[in-house]
């Protein structure tokens, strides 16, 4: 039988983007710049407004909210969780408010938080942790939930105590389900973020977004909108790598076709 020949995804990647360089370059060479800038043109606004410095100024401005956001979230996201799937009384009571504010479309209440916490840093801090916080819970929650009894009750046995079945039996086998809550939660955040910024103070990149938006600047407005793109996709990448460090196992068993 012959191997099937392996894919490398690197390249596979990497000519995927050229290709639709090429054609977003092409085509937005024959459209009104107006309404489609080529890459080449964002490129030259990147140079400008790295030189003004009012990229990184900004750049800088949403990160601090970004990350005490995305903190808080993954902190009270976890601990929530591993609550409510460890106590049952702290599942039943909570539960059914974790549901429904998860279902809760959390961007109209955003002139609630402007209303409680103003327009400044902390209003776009709960914005980001709203957005983001309960698919940290529900993921947590899920994969200690989903581990079997009989497990802990083996460990148990052999004499570990409550901290030991935590450390090592409950939190390495649910450590997946977390690591994908952070993944998606951290897509929420930078949405939550750039809406936060629309809303509130008008700074940082949702800020440059709305600004050079007003002034029909396509290639500036579209500098921002991929520094985004490329933060979520770094973010992604990295909670990836850190999976793979602290759970080389699942690698392993996606190798094996597990």
């Amino acid at each position: 039988m012959t191997a099937k020949r392996k894919l490398n995804p690197t390249l596979i990647k990497g000519v995927s983007l050229v290709v639709v360089l090429s054609i977003w370059e092409l085509v937005g060479r024959y459209t009104n710049p107006l309404f489609l800038a080529a890459p080449s043109a964002i490129a030259s606004a990147f140079i400008e407004l790295i030189a003004s410095g009012e990229l990184l100024d900004a750049f800088l401005t949403s990160m601090v909210a970004l990350v005490l956001g995305v903190t808080l979230a993954i902190v009270f996201g976890i601990a929530i969780g591993v609550a409510m799937g460890r106590v049952r009384l702290v599942e039943y009571i909570l539960e059914p408010y974790v549901n429904a504010l998860y279902s809760t479309p959390s961007i109209a209440l955003i002139p609630l938080f402007i209303l409680w916490f103003g327009v400044g840093l902390p209003s776009k801090v709960i914005i980001i942790f709203t957005l983001s916080v309960f698919i940290v819970i529900i993921n947590t929650f899920t994969g200690v939930k989903n581990l079997s009894q009989s497990v802990i009750e083996i460990g148990t046995a052999f004499g570990a105590s409550e901290k030991d079945v935590f450390w090592k039996i409950i939190l390495p086998a649910s450590l997946p389900f977390i690591m994908t809550g952070l993944r998606l939660a951290v897509g929420r955040a930078i949405l939550a973020m750039i809406v936060a910024e629309f809303f509130t103070s008008i700074a940082g990149l949702g800020g440059m977004i709305v600004k050079y938006g007003n002034f029909f600047a396509t290639a500036k407005m579209f500098v921002p909108i991929i520094v985004v793109s490329l933060l979520g996709v770094g973010a992604v990448e990295l909670i990836k790598r850190l999976e793979r460090m602290l759970a080389p196992w699942k690698e392993t068993e996606r190798a094996a076709g597990i």
